[in-house]
């Protein structure tokens, strides 16, 4: 007597990152915020990286505050919704700013390009910078890139 042969096959939906607005305009000391939307419930991550530099995790599932993440960051949501935000922007706040969902596979992004501008004013000095979004082949949301104008 043969045994009955089970096959099995996982189906993921891909995961949607959705990140927002798409235009802001900051002078330091501004509140900014960053919406993330996710088509799956579940905890979110969010991290800042600066140029040349490795990602740093701010904030963990969701509003775990990391060691050494300043107190003007802040982190909030559930589900499917979660907000981070500078309530007062200084000039060391220049980074990539993104989330990502912890736990799911497949990790795709499906979303295009788009670029962001900030104006800045520093002292009495003016600085532009730009805020690029760019796709990323994993559960992360597009980041916002801060530079400097030259």
């Amino acid at each position: 007597m043969g045994h009955p042969n089970y096959h099995y096959q996982i189906f993921f939906s891909p995961i949607v990152m959705t990140q927002t607005p798409e235009s802001l305009t900051v002078t330091p000391g501004d509140k900014i915020t960053i919406n993330c939307k996710a088509n799956i419930d579940d905890d979110m991550n969010w991290y800042q990286q600066k140029s040349g530099a490795a990602p740093k995790l701010l904030f963990s599932e969701g509003s775990s505050r990391q060691t050494g993440v300043p107190a003007r960051f802040s982190s909030s949501g559930y589900g499917t919704d979660f907000t981070f935000a500078i309530s007062s922007v200084e000039e060391e706040d220049a980074a990539d700013y993104y989330c990502q969902q912890s736990d799911r596979t497949p990790l795709t992004v499906i979303q295009t390009n788009t670029k962001t501008s900030l104006c800045c004013t520093v002292c009495s000095a003016i600085c532009s910078t730009a805020v690029t979004r760019r796709a990323l082949l994993s559960s992360t949301a597009l980041p916002y890139s801060v530079m400097r104008a030259q």
